[in-house]
Formats: structure tokens, C-alpha cells, sequence
């Protein structure tokens, strides 16, 4: 299935919405930061749902907490799989054959 591109694709459809000013101006000002209009932002968090398929950014009342156990989780995945390399993979090379081969001395 060919995902619709924001970005590169026509824009021919229109959204309105309604929002409090000062927050319209406070957003504005920190999207600035980054170099895009509040349309933009708008626009890249759209295609971020489509690539990921729902919303692009956890929501929970602890965000803070299960970003933190998400990269802990992933983390640890990591390790897992670096162990597991180190046991099985045949082609592995050495601290002592690294610095051989780089001319470096441990």
C-alpha cells in the first residue's frame, strides 16, 4: 500500500480548527525556533501517524516513566543481543585483534 506523503503531496484539502491565542502564539514561537510554521508542525505530525500508524508520541498520565522504561527495555534487548553475538558468532574479533589490526597497544 503507497502511504500518502504530506510533505511532496497536493494540498488541496482544508482543516480549520479553533485554539486559545496565547497557546496559538506560544507554539508559533517555538516552531519558529525550529524553522517551521505551525502548518508545518501540523503537517509532520500528521505523516508521523501515518508512518507509524496512530499517534506519533505516547500517551499516557506517565509519559515520563514509560519512555524511561522503554529505553531501559530496549537497552537491555541490546545488551541480550550483544551477549548472544559474543557466544555464538563465529566471525567475532577480539579487543587484542582490534588493536593488531588497528596498530593501537592495550
Amino acid at each position: 500500500m503507497n502511504e500518502p506523503r504530506v510533505v511532496s503531496g497536493a494540498k488541496s484539502a482544508t482543516f480549520q480548527m479553533r485554539m486559545n491565542p496565547e497557546v496559538k502564539a506560544r507554539v508559533e514561537e517555538i516552531y519558529a525556533d525550529c524553522g517551521m510554521t505551525l502548518t508545518d508542525a501540523i503537517n509532520t505530525f500528521l505523516q508521523q501517524s501515518i508512518n507509524v500508524g496512530g499517534l506519533p508520541f505516547l500517551v499516557s498520565r506517565n509519559n515520563k516513566e514509560l519512555l524511561r522504561q522503554k529505553a531501559i527495555d530496549l537497552l537491555m534487548d541490546e545488551l541480550r543481543a550483544g551477549d548472544a553475538s559474543i557466544q555464538s558468532d563465529a566471525d567475532w574479533v577480539s579487543e587484542a585483534d582490534m588493536a593488531t589490526e588497528f596498530g593501537v597497544e592495550l
